[in-house]
């Protein structure tokens, strides 16, 4: 059965004055070690050191508020996603009050790919503003992909955003090859568990495990958007009987409506290893 956690059921952690940490995921919530989950919340002018160990890697999403990296001139806003290589140590200050940053890590991510010690050792971004939008062919669901062997250079896991308009659902379907969590960044909507209904709201999260049977729907008048995180980012994904398989059709634009930084063709879910 997928685990189920409560944003707003956290228990809150100080780090340090103006650092707050909430684990939403961990080996001890969801009996795998995967992938982990956690949630940093700063003040301004308050670093936050990130210490992966040597096998583990790290992907990283601004939430709220900006920053800087200590090796890095750039500012990071609510518009990038970091690709934290393996066993990076580095120092994030916030530039804002309730900066808040959505962490991901990944163990022993050789599991995962066999060619990680080959990956570059520099942090890399990306901002997925400029990424390319995608229309499910058979209803208004959209998606921007956040992390792809493309943009982050490891298979080791696959990240993506998915918007549900209001009314909107997907038929049900599993994976096969990968486990994977979903965090709502906006809106509220209803998973289908193998069967049952489960309301989702802001700031929960939903890890689910190899083979079990999921999907999504928006009865609600706000967009219901998630981030949906794979490890390892390759799976085989199969619909149930009689359902549209799913599958993605380019925009040719990106959330703002310009013209997206790179094109990707239309494609099924999960037949997407060159993305």
């Amino acid at each position: 059965m997928p685990v189920l956690v409560r944003g707003l059921q956290l228990e809150s952690r100080e780090l340090n004055l103006g650092v707050i940490s909430q684990s939403i995921l961990s080996s001890d919530v969801t009996g795998s070690n995967n992938v982990s989950l956690d949630l940093i919340t700063l003040n301004s002018n308050t670093k936050y050191s990130l210490s992966l160990k040597k096998e583990s890697i790290g992907w990283l999403q601004v939430l709220n508020g900006s920053g800087v990296f200590d090796e890095s001139e750039k500012k990071l806003s609510s518009n990038e996603v970091i690709f934290l290589p393996l066993g990076y140590r580095g120092c994030f200050t916030a530039s804002s009050d309730q900066t808040k940053l959505l962490i991901a890590l990944v163990p022993e991510a050789e599991r995962f790919d066999k060619n990680i010690q080959s990956i570059s050792t520099n942090l890399k971004i990306t901002d997925w503003s400029n990424e390319p939008v995608l229309k499910s062919e058979h209803d208004e669901r959209t998606r921007i992909y956040l992390a792809t062997r493309t943009l982050s250079g490891t298979e080791a896991y696959r990240c993506e955003m998915i918007r549900y308009p209001a009314g909107t659902s997907a038929p049900d379907h599993h994976h096969e090859g990968a486990e994977h969590f979903q965090y709502v960044l906006k809106g509220s909507g209803t998973a289908m568990l193998d069967g049952r209904p489960f309301d989702l709201i802001k700031g929960d999260a939903l890890y689910n495990f190899d083979h079990e049977v999921h999907s999504f729907r928006n009865n609600g008048s706000e967009e219901f958007v998630f981030v949906e995180f794979f490890v390892p980012g390759g799976c085989k994904t199969v619909w149930a009987p009689n359902a549209n398989v799913c599958a993605w059709l380019p925009t040719g634009k990106d959330i703002h409506g310009r013209p997206p930084s790179r094109d990707i063709a239309y494609h099924v879910h999960g037949d997407d290893k060159d993305i």
